[in-house]
């Protein structure tokens, strides 16, 4: 669903022939500027109760060909398993919970700015939803290797526990989430929407733990 939206959206491009700059994140995309207008995700039209949908519209929309690949990465390395362990209609369902709490702990976020600014920046990206497919993975399989690339001098591919890989994942949102906050819209990384949707699937991973269906990674 996410790819297919984001080559849905920048199809007018195809035709204007700026599809490849627009695709690499070379040029602005008019085709996607519209669209985010229409169903990004803006704090300050949410805090008035305003277009509420973008809460979810919102997690389908990517920047660039970069900003889909790399969440699309995490998405197929960590969502498999925990579709797996939950069954597909409550994984479905996780998956919209926790990408609206990250949106909603974004916002949070956005209300300690000094600037209104950061109100009226938009924010698109599933990496929300994805962080929380990563809280429960971590939950679910905290022992399960994760293959790595690890440069040291030269490139290695290490099997780190999940548990390791993605705590010092946490902890980096964490940390860059603290050092920028009320400005993490201005960076381009909504850090506390991944840590927003990190804790969110860490609480469905817990409670639904008990009831996961039998699973050998």
């Amino acid at each position: 669903m996410n790819v297919v939206v984001f080559f849905f959206v920048l199809l007018p491009e195809f035709f204007e022939g700026n599809f490849l700059s627009s695709l690499l994140g070379m040029s602005e995309s008019v085709s996607l500027n519209n669209v985010v207008l229409r169903y990004g995700m803006y704090p300050y039209e949410v805090l008035r109760g305003e277009k509420l949908y973008t809460l979810f519209t919102s997690m389908f929309l990517h920047a660039d060909i970069w900003h889909i690949g790399g969440n699309m990465l995490f998405l197929y390395v960590f969502g498999d398993n925990v579709e797996a362990a939950f069954g597909h209609g409550r994984y479905f369902v996780f998956y919209f919970l926790s990408g609206v709490a990250a949106n909603i702990t974004f916002i949070l976020g956005q209300l300690f700015s000094t600037g209104v600014e950061t109100l009226l920046t938009g924010a698109i990206g599933a990496s929300g939803a994805i962080a929380g497919v990563l809280g429960a993975y971590v939950i679910l399989y905290p022992k399960a290797r994760v293959l790595t690339l690890i440069f040291i001098g030269w490139v290695f591919i290490i099997p780190i526990p999940a548990v390791f890989f993605l705590g010092y994942w946490f902890i980096y949102q964490l940390l860059y989430g603290l050092l920028t906050l009320g400005a993490e819209a201005l960076t381009g990384i909504a850090y506390w929407a991944h840590i927003g949707g990190f804790i969110a699937g860490i609480f469905f991973g817990l409670a639904w733990r008990g009831r996961r269906r039998s699973y050998t990674l």
